[in-house]
């Protein structure tokens, strides 16, 4: 773990209720693509939040914040980013945390999974898996309750086009009729098009009741799960 003070560069609407902050760290940040930071608030106040860019962009982090007036733990840390970018003050970060970054060394076919703002902690590993020209398939899958809610899909578009062996696949629960592609649960999405998810890693993020459910449903789907990872497993049985 890296402890930073960092500058709040920029905050701007991503949707309605998700917001994009660009943090400038006072030296250059070292994590691994899927790791995440804490915001710290107070010596027994600190919000964990994914690292939204890849490990190559040391002087940049980026954070995707879903805050909502019901969601006080979210809404609290965007109060004290917008006071610090007001003010022009540092906030004080810890970075680098959590066990379920990308690891390319294993060689194997990958599912990167996100339900909602949990697309911040996939999208670290696309960005550095294209930047380091990972040449096994890796399927992208995105969860959403709205198609309205997919912010990043031209973005990540662009990256499944960038390499034959990449997919983006958005998946959305309550669909329009317009909408032409997967629609219902994210994981039932990959089971649907995948026989079987022995051959794969999967990393996945979430809210911890779905990474539950995720997780069990895999392996009765043929995952093995030593090959997945989410830093919910530490808090989910």
């Amino acid at each position: 773990m890296q402890v930073l003070k960092a500058t709040v560069a920029e905050i701007s609407p991503l949707t309605e209720y998700v917001s994009k902050v660009v943090l400038t760290p006072e030296q250059d940040a070292e994590f691994a693509a899927g790791h995440y930071l804490q915001l710290v608030l107070g010596e027994k106040d600190k919000r964990a939040f994914s690292i939204a860019s890849s490990p190559s962009k040391k002087n940049a982090l980026e954070l995707h914040i879903g805050a909502s007036g019901a969601d006080s733990y979210a809404m609290q840390a965007l109060d004290h980013l917008k006071a610090a970018h007001t003010s022009q003050t540092q906030v004080d970060l810890e970075v680098g945390l959590g066990v379920s970054q990308v690891r390319p060394e294993q060689a194997r076919p990958l599912v990167l999974l996100a339900g909602g703002t949990g697309f911040s902690y996939v999208k670290s590993m696309a960005d550095h898996l294209a930047e380091i020209n990972y040449d096994q398939p890796v399927l992208f899958y995105w969860g959403v309750k709205e198609e309205s809610a997919l912010y990043a899909k031209a973005e990540m578009e662009a990256w499944a086009n960038s390499r034959a062996n990449f997919q983006f696949i958005p998946v959305v629960e309550h669909a329009s009729e317009a909408w032409m592609g997967h629609t219902g649960y994210v994981h039932q999405a990959v089971m649907k098009d995948i026989v079987s998810l022995e051959p794969y890693s999967v990393y996945m993020a979430g809210r911890f009741d779905m990474i539950g459910i995720v997780r069990d449903d895999f392996i009765t789907h043929g995952a093995q799960r030593e090959f997945m990872f989410a830093d919910a497993f530490a808090f989910i049985k």
